[in-house]
């Protein structure tokens, strides 16, 4: 499995509903699980800045880290990118194959 990271920046209109965001996050776990049950979340984080919300989670492909970013966008986000995420060590060990 491969590790992404997923980065989301709710809509406007999603933003304003934060009385609602765990039931809108619920929902939107619910749909993951039931399109994508091998989707494995590791962790999630609401954070200040650029995004709204940073999850890491592990996937068999690219294609099904797609369809989360969908799933997200599907559900009020204004954008959702999913990046791959390499382990710090084989990263190195990359640098050195070159």
């Amino acid at each position: 499995m491969q590790t992404y990271i997923l980065l989301t920046k709710l809509s406007p209109e999603v933003s304003k509903k934060m009385k609602e965001r765990m039931q809108i996050g619920h929902l939107w776990l619910d749909q993951v699980k039931e399109k994508c049950p091998e989707v494995k979340f590791i962790s999630h984080y609401a954070i200040l800045g650029q995004y709204d919300f940073l999850d890491i989670y592990e996937a068999p492909d690219s294609e099904t880290a797609a369809k989360v970013s969908i799933i997200s966008q599907a559900n009020g986000a204004f954008s959702a990118e999913s990046l791959i995420a390499i382990p710090y060590r084989r990263f190195i060990q990359l640098t050195e194959e070159i």
